[in-house]
């Protein structure tokens, strides 16, 4: 019973991250300018990416390569925000502007 729980939780898990990395590649493909897409790539890739070492976790029970799992977790969520920040303080630094063209998805009158 225990089991079947633990292996919904982690399918779970793997799925939305699976969404979650999709979501962030389509994000890459379609937003306008650099900054856009350098929002989609830190905030979807560093949650799809968590909860796929969260799903291989709890595949995984409480052993070894699950502690290299969470050591790689800490990694990533330390890593990504900060090259995050620094790629786009760098584009701001070296004058790349923002897309100014409006977004199709709201009509202001």
């Amino acid at each position: 019973m225990v089991q079947w729980l633990v292996d919904l939780l982690s399918w779970a898990a793997l799925l939305g991250g699976a969404l979650f990395l999709v979501g962030s590649g389509i994000g890459l493909l379609r937003f306008p300018d650099f900054y856009t897409r350098l929002h989609a790539a830190g905030l979807a890739d560093t949650l799809g990416t968590a909860l796929t070492l969260l799903g291989l976790g709890l595949q995984a029970g409480f052993t070894q390569p699950s502690v290299k799992l969470a050591m790689i977790l800490i990694f990533i969520w330390l890593t990504s925000p900060t090259s995050t920040h620094a790629l786009a303080k760098s584009a701001l630094h070296s004058g790349l502007k923002p897309s100014s063209t409006p977004s199709s998805g709201g009509k202001s009158s």
